[in-house]
């Protein structure tokens, strides 16, 4: 999480969020890095179900359904809000 986004939402390094958007809810700890820009949130995909707190992993904000414009498919990008947990 990008510190000016952390900052606006009242998250600290460390903190429980909830990531979510209309297929689900998933638990993290926020790590603020300003390494990412604004408005852009990074999460990696490779913990099973099994170790987040409530048993859904990331993929969980994933979809199989076509992107616009025309199809195909969509990897590493959905949108997301966040709010401290």
């Amino acid at each position: 999480v990008h510190p000016q986004d952390a900052a606006s939402l009242g998250v600290a390094d460390g903190d429980k969020v909830i990531l979510g958007n209309p297929r689900g809810e998933v638990r993290l700890h926020a790590k603020v890095f300003d390494g990412v820009q604004p408005g852009v949130l990074i999460s990696e995909g490779i913990w099973p179900n099994e170790a987040f707190e409530d048993g859904r992993g990331i993929n969980t904000l994933t979809g199989a359904d076509s992107p616009a414009p025309y199809g195909g498919a969509a990897f590493h990008d959905n949108k997301v809000w966040m709010k401290k947990a």
